[in-house]
């Protein structure tokens, strides 16, 4: 096995030296993050690429990666120190800014970075003078579906969702029948149609639940059904014009959401299981279930709720736990949902890494080459050459000036069910109404993310 030290020490100028680039991939230093920037297979594919990959010893070892696998695909293991020699560091969350100060300045980073309502976190960036790309403003077009790790991280979030349901709900999911009796289906409800509501749906589905399901757009009302399961909504001729030409969802009249939560709340009340998954992008998450809803369901009831992090859909969630409610209701509030399946996240995570990381690679001189006129890299830039670059985080570079705070060391929030950002808007642009879907927008057909519309709550149905 090949240890960091084996590479030869290279001048601050790989393309002048004419010596291989360093990709380095780092152990997160979040304890509740298990998911890691690589995996073999995109470890083999950069090495192909003509780069020098180091791995930290045991950065893959919460999703069942163990250093001989890397080292195995081409990768020297190494430790955190290597960072500092480091060309590209691909990461998980946001760097803090004790791991800036080991990074080489004019290095590029590329991670989920949840830049919003952090700005001095953004202003580290920028100060430790590195090329901050966020992936979760990916822009909503073709060429970027195969890099779109909201997408991929939402999906695991809505199955798991339903699996936690499934393990704190004390009864079967699917009808039985035998000779002692029937055991009826479990009534699912799902509240946001997008990446995660929709694999939610089809997870509950395929475990026997009668399932509905509920968002504000009307395009979602059709998916639904292709899952088998039932729409429910107030579907009157404002809800059948609640939908712009670009596919986001218009706000709702107050007399319209009115009638759509006594709907909300009449169905909730007859549900062994909601699961919610609504986030507006820099914004706290919508409360979609009250407390006086939780009060009306059954004892042994189960809610989900893949906001938590950003402050719930559900009224009584709290992030990091499983609330016992006086009437016997469970709320669930697991923190990083897409770690708790990571063998599977982190997998998909390195391949939405490699796929835009490719695009940044002169394959001919075999060093990274970023092209800051393409609409990717436009989309997703936070910081350059030592200033914030991004247009939604004119705060942030304000903030330049100031002396840094404690908050850029909080570490960012995992890409869980939430709407995805379609694009970073002008953070003080006023919200949309949500999908009612986390994470990134489901496909209809094809899901293209447009970067230029103010973050609203996307197309066809997005959760977490």
């Amino acid at each position: 096995m090949r240890v960091a030290e084996d590479y030869p020490r290279r001048a601050d100028s790989c393309a002048e030296s004419g010596m291989p680039q360093t990709i380095f991939v780092p152990l997160e230093i979040d304890a509740n993050e298990p998911r890691v920037g690589a995996s073999p297979e995109t470890v083999k594919r950069l090495v192909g690429l003509g780069f020098d990959v180091v791995v930290e010893a045991g950065a893959g070892l919460g999703s069942r990666i163990v250093d001989a696998d890397f080292a195995a695909a081409g990768a020297a293991i190494g430790k955190a120190s290597d960072a500092g020699r480091a060309d590209m560091v691909l990461k998980v969350r946001r760097p803090s800014e004790a791991e800036l100060k080991g990074y080489k300045s004019g290095s590029a980073v590329i991670a989920i970075m949840d830049p919003y309502g952090n700005d001095a976190a953004v202003a580290a960036l920028a100060r430790a003078g590195v090329t901050a790309f966020a992936m979760e403003f990916m822009p909503r077009i073709t060429r970027a579906q195969v890099m779109d790790v909201l997408s991929s991280q939402a999906n695991l979030a809505g199955y798991q969702a339903v699996i936690d349901a499934a393990a704190e709900y004390d009864r079967a999911l699917p009808m039985m029948m035998t000779a002692a009796g029937t055991v009826p289906a479990a009534k699912v409800f799902v509240m946001g149609v997008g990446v995660a509501g929709l694999q939610a749906i089809a997870t509950a589905r395929r475990l026997g639940a009668v399932v509905t399901a509920t968002d504000v757009r009307p395009a979602a009302k059709e998916q639904v059904a292709s899952l088998g399961a039932k729409f429910i909504a107030v579907e009157d001729e404002e809800f059948r014009q609640a939908e712009t030409a670009g596919g986001y969802a218009k706000e709702m009249s107050k007399e319209y959401q009115a009638k759509q939560a006594a709907l909300t709340a009449e169905h909730i009340a007859r549900q062994d299981i909601v699961i919610t998954t609504a986030l507006i992008p820099g914004r706290p998450a919508p409360r979609l279930v009250s407390a006086a809803m939780v009060a009306s369901m059954k004892p042994g009831s189960v809610l989900v709720d893949l906001a938590v992090e950003r402050g719930g859909n559900v009224e009584g969630a709290e992030a990091g736990r499983i609330v016992t409610t006086a009437n016997g209701v469970k709320i669930v509030g697991h923190l990083n949902v897409p770690g708790r399946v990571a063998a599977s996240a982190s997998l998909l995570y390195a391949k939405n890494l490699y796929a835009f990381l490719e695009t940044l690679v002169d394959k001919a001189g075999k060093q990274l080459s970023i092209n800051r006129e393409d609409e990717l890299v436009k989309a997703t830039m936070l910081t350059d050459g030592g200033k914030v670059v991004h247009a939604a985080f004119a705060d942030a570079a304000a903030s330049m000036a100031a002396a840094p705070v404690a908050a850029a060391d909080k570490p960012a929030k995992a890409a869980v069910a939430a709407d995805k950002p379609a694009k970073a808007a002008a953070a003080k642009k006023p919200a949309k109404k949500p999908l009612a879907a986390a994470d990134k927008p489901a496909k209809p057909v094809a899901a293209a993310k447009s970067s230029s519309k103010p973050a609203a709550a996307p197309k066809t149905g997005g959760d977490a």
